[in-house]
This record gives structure tokens, C-alpha cells and sequence, in this order.
């Protein structure tokens, strides 16, 4: 069993910033690759950023290139989401998840996920 606390969310403006984080407790975390999945108020939850078990790849969702950045830290148990130049479309409850895969792998299939998180809620006012 993993557990999965996010924090960091918030109200921000337009072009704002924010961190999320993850820590992980239970199993060895760098047994799973990391990701970041939001939805959004009528829509389905849709993959954002995902990270290797080591760290060594990361993938994102195209709309968020270049403006967010996912991170971990084995040693710490954490994984992270950096988030600048935020847009309104942005706006979203994020999830962090945890997936069993094999190394060099990124989990960035819903259904792959083992492990969620119970979610933060990022708005972005315009």
C-alpha cells in the first residue's frame, strides 16, 4: 500500500505560479513512476506530467510544455509539479498517482495507475 498526500494548491491570477507536492509513505518509492493527472469540472481526468522511476525521463502533456515542470526526490519520498505563466484552461482538481512499472517507463495511462492521491484544487482566475 502507497499513500499519496498532495499539497500546494490554490487561487492564483493568470501568469502566477504554483508548486504542487506529493509525499509518498508505505512502499519503496522509487519503485513506482510518478505522475500528475487533473480534471476539470465536467471533463475527464486527463494525464499532465509524469516522471521515471529514477528520474531520468520525464513526459508531458503537450498544452503544459515549457510551463510546468515535474520533479521527485527518492531520498525524500516526494515528487513535484512546478507550474508557471498559468492559464485559466489550467484550472483543475490535480492528482498525483503512483504506477508499479519498469524502470524508464512513464505512466501516463489512467488506467495504469495503482495508487491515487486525494487531490488539490488549482484555480487560475483570468
Amino acid at each position: 500500500q502507497v499513500q499519496l498526500v498532495e499539497s500546494g494548491g490554490g487561487l492564483v491570477q493568470a501568469g502566477g505560479s504554483l508548486r504542487l507536492s506529493c509525499a509518498a509513505s508505505g512502499r519503496t518509492f522509487s519503485n513506482y513512476a510518478m505522475s500528475w493527472f487533473r480534471q476539470a469540472p465536467g471533463k475527464e481526468r486527463e494525464f499532465v506530467a509524469g516522471i521515471t522511476r529514477s528520474g531520468s525521463s520525464t513526459y508531458y502533456l503537450e498544452s503544459v510544455k515549457g510551463r510546468f515542470t515535474i520533479s521527485r526526490d527518492n531520498a525524500k519520498n516526494t515528487v513535484s509539479l512546478e507550474m508557471n505563466s498559468l492559464k485559466p484552461e489550467d484550472t483543475a482538481v490535480y492528482y498525483c498517482a503512483a504506477g508499479q512499472l519498469r524502470p524508464g517507463v512513464v505512466l501516463f495511462k489512467a488506467q495504469l495507475v495503482d495508487y491515487w492521491g486525494q487531490g488539490t484544487q488549482v484555480t487560475v482566475s483570468s
